[in-house]
């Protein structure tokens, strides 16, 4: 036992070891990231936004005033496309989802009761009160008389086919199925 306890408290060191370790990694590679990314923002806005100057004279304020507002009016256009964009995939995405489910089956159906009517009931509901209709279904079925034809006889009376067939097979068998016949 000691030996086995020594054992499972060196795994479990050791795994407390490489979670710290990966989590030291994962810290270090979250703060390049930060980096990187915010010196990304630093460079898009060195090119898109150059730095402001503002004019001294009331017509270049206005003028300025102008420009910007163009530029407003032209990121809101784009915005705007883009949440239309955004809006259309989400729409297709749903469908697809639905879609998807229905084929799988994954919707839950409703549970049916079971009804228990009889076709005068049932005919009653369907075309209303006013239509009397009686539907007697063992009154339209038709008497059918079971004949015992000769040929179901011969069915029943052939017993075991492989002597049926030993007494056919050969000349003298097919003298005696047309003397039968005729």
């Amino acid at each position: 036992m000691g030996d086995e306890e020594k054992r499972n408290r060196a795994i479990t060191a050791r795994r407390q070891h490489l979670k710290s370790v990966m989590l030291q990694i994962a810290a270090t590679e979250l703060e390049k990231e930060e980096g990187r990314r915010e010196s990304e923002k630093q460079n898009y806005l060195s090119e898109h936004c150059p730095p402001l100057h503002l004019p001294s004279s009331m017509s270049e304020v206005q003028e300025l005033c102008k420009q910007l507002h163009a530029k407003i009016d032209a990121a809101e256009e784009e915005k705007y496309d883009m949440e239309v964009r955004v809006q259309k995939s989400t729409k297709e995405l749903e469908d697809m989802n639905q879609k998807l489910f229905d084929l799988r089956g994954k919707f839950k159906r409703p549970p049916l009761r079971r009804v228990r009517m009889s076709a005068d009931a049932m005919l009653k509901a369907l075309l209303g009160s006013k239509h009397k209709v009686c539907m007697d279904l063992r009154a339209n079925l038709k008497q059918v008389k079971k004949e015992d034809t000769e040929k179901e006889r011969d069915l029943r009376d052939v017993g075991d086919w492989r002597k049926n067939i030993e007494e056919k097979s050969g000349m003298e068998g097919r003298k005696k199925m047309f003397e039968t016949e005729s």
